[in-house]
């Protein structure tokens, strides 16, 4: 058992019963709240659904400092407009009331935990206590043979990220971030090599994506599935570095010799227009199904009506979806790419090189074609997935990892 620590958490999107950024903040400040006494920085217009939260479930050694910059400094920050510059400010910020509370408490880690991304400093570094980086991640690309397959707006949009990954690289508080750091998480190997080019020293590659207990008992509970017609689904906001067109272009090519399928499509997004439209010219719209956005209890039953997730995903540093999935007992197809490309094995799913598109679309077809035609193979992907998520992804044995990180890096 670790002896108990007063640790400070950094995380700007925390929030109960969410996904994605907000739902990896949450879910770190409770397991290592499982162990330690802890203090944690975020925004405060987390303060509602937290609080609602903690008066069903409190946390009692936990203290939440609820921290936004002033009206003059926020007014313009509407949306996803402007969130990045405000980001950063906020980081800033978020020393000044690091150091505060630093001077009352005396910190013996402290550990930055969302955004997880590589591409701004957390100046919490400058702080006289051992400081951990992530997981972050960011560093993956698109492989530039794949932009032929985006419009215009997600060719600017890849290359702005691109731009501001340089920017990032050069800025010397983020490697100043990255050297001061006593260990950094780095969510994918890409990233990991990033951050090693920056200065960065005892890098370890750990994926972000974790599953609380009680969604794993009910993802577990989900019975395999062998009614036709045979479906595939893929879930995510529609967005064009997901991959989505090499799988529904993968899918016209399939269903070609096996008629009685199907594709769904789980979520919304600025590519879904793009999306119906290659949908019509495949001549496919029969077979295919955009559900649009849908509350989460609406996306595991749609889940459940499935028999293989396809996420064709370019650059994704996490991958949640595909940890549900093999939770969920569902192979998965994926692009051996960023975080989806660690997660899945040959025993839980199918990894397509992503060589050139024509490759891509033609590789996913026939893993499609593998998956659909041989039933013993998909249950066993099925059972060995969901043993992969017990041992890899449940966010009770990241919090026993992170434990034992804690231990070594505060030197006890």
């Amino acid at each position: 058992m670790p002896n108990r620590l007063k640790v400070l958490i950094s995380a700007y999107a925390c929030e109960p019963e969410k996904g994605s950024e907000p739902g990896i903040g949450w879910n770190w400040v409770k397991q290592v709240a499982r162990f330690h006494e802890v203090w944690v920085i975020t925004r405060a217009n987390n303060r509602g659904t937290i609080e609602r939260a903690l008066t069903r479930r409190p946390m009692p050694n936990v203290h939440w400092v609820y921290f936004d910059l002033p009206n003059w400094l926020r007014f313009w920050k509407k949306g996803q407009r402007g969130v990045q510059l405000y980001y950063y400010l906020w980081q800033i910020g978020a020393y000044f009331v690091g150091r505060r509370l630093h001077r009352e408490a005396s910190f013996d880690l402290v550990h930055h935990v969302t955004f997880v991304k590589y591409w701004v400093p957390s100046f919490l570094v400058l702080l006289p206590v051992p400081f951990i980086w992530g997981p972050v991640g960011g560093a993956e690309s698109a492989p530039k043979v794949f932009y032929r397959e985006f419009g215009l707006g997600g060719r600017i949009y890849e290359a702005a990220r691109d731009f501001a990954r340089w920017m990032a690289n050069h800025d010397p508080f983020v490697q100043l971030t990255a050297r001061r750091a006593k260990i950094v998480l780095a969510t994918t190997e890409e990233t990991a090599q990033a951050l090693g080019q920056l200065g960065a020293i005892g890098v370890k590659v750990c994926s972000q994506v974790g599953i609380p207990a009680d969604e794993l008992i009910r993802l577990s509970s989900i019975p395999l599935r062998s009614n036709n017609p045979f479906r595939f689904v893929s879930i995510g906001r529609l967005l064009h570095w997901k991959g989505f067109s090499l799988g529904l272009k993968a899918f016209s090519l399939f269903q070609k010799g096996c008629a009685n399928s199907e594709y769904w499509l789980l979520g919304d997004g600025p590519d879904r227009k793009r999306l119906e439209t290659l949908v019509n010219c495949l001549s496919i719209g029969d077979k295919v199904k955009f559900w649009g956005h849908l509350p989460r209890a609406q996306v595991l039953e749609r889940l459940a009506e499935c028999d293989v997730l396809v996420h064709p995903s370019l650059h994704d540093s996490g991958g949640l979806v595909c940890a549900e999935a093999m939770a969920a007992g569902r192979p998965v197809i994926c692009l051996d790419l960023g975080g989806p490309g660690l997660q899945i094995t040959e025993e839980t799913g199918i990894k397509v090189p992503a060589l050139s598109p024509k490759q891509a679309v033609m590789d996913l077809a026939e893993a499609m074609k593998r998956l659909a035609e041989d039933q013993e193979l998909r249950q066993h992907m099925g059972n060995a997935g969901r043993k992969r998520v017990q041992e890899h992804f449940s966010w009770d044995r990241k919090g026993d990892y992170l434990a034992e990180l804690y231990n070594k890096v505060a030197g006890q």
